[in-house]
């Protein structure tokens, strides 16, 4: 069996702004096995956040082909991409991305509404997702009377609800103070040995350092893959 949960062949993007063409990733080949733990790098404009786009199925590439867990992602229309992602792919975003008005359970039963399961088992799932995450104890309570550190925590059982194939975190720890970065850092850890395929999009070195593999973007190319 194919052990490649995301396979990337000569992928390129390009985008209109006006006139001008922009090549935001030129030609990236990329594999990533089940179970690993990778850190994408690079500076501003070098392409990482395309690149995350395209893992993330936000975005379609201009040229090359994806695919994830087996499946051709590549040209898929935006309701496929929409359900693909769903299924397949967990989000932890910098800003949190938590629903204001929602409880922590609501937040993280929300991608099981979308994929159609029964209330009760959305509950206990979302339960079960928060409590190993630390939080079971907050599933009652709103974003706004968590603390930053929590409210990570609850988007990363969000991501984990439905058991995706990858867990991407954009800047996971960009909006969190040094000692909570680590506990957010740790959990992550944590969830790698679960056997979970983790995928951080870093500028920060000491974050990148916590993972198995760097993967250093610059100028739309793959510069450097070194596991370590």
């Amino acid at each position: 069996m194919d052990q490649n949960v995301i396979d990337i062949q000569k992928i390129g993007k390009t985008y209109r702004i006006g006139t001008q063409e922009v090549n935001a990733l030129l030609s990236v080949d990329l594999q990533i096995n089940k179970g690993e733990y990778v850190a994408l790098m690079g500076p501003s404009g070098s392409g990482k956040s395309t690149l995350m786009n395209i893992l993330g199925c936000l975005d379609t590439p201009s040229r090359g082909s994806y695919k994830l867990n087996g499946t051709d992602v590549s040209n898929m229309s935006d309701n496929e991409l929409a359900e693909i992602r769903n299924k397949e792919i967990g989000f932890i975003f910098q800003t949190f991305n938590l629903l204001a008005r929602n409880t922590s359970l609501d937040n993280v039963a929300l991608p099981l509404v979308y994929a159609g399961i029964s209330k009760k088992e959305r509950s206990e799932k979302a339960a079960k997702a928060l409590a190993s995450v630390g939080l079971g104890d907050r599933m009652e309570h709103k974003p706004n009377e968590l603390s930053g550190g929590q409210r990570q925590r609850v988007a990363i059982a969000r991501a984990l609800v439905n058991q995706p194939a990858i867990i991407l975190a954009d800047e996971p720890t960009g909006n969190l103070d040094t000692k909570t970065s680590h506990e957010i850092m740790d959990l992550l850890e944590e969830i790698h040995q679960k056997g979970n395929t983790v995928i951080i999009v870093t500028h920060e070195e000491d974050i990148a350092k916590r993972a198995k593999r760097i993967v250093r973007l610059r100028d739309g190319l793959i510069e450097s893959d070194s596991e370590q």
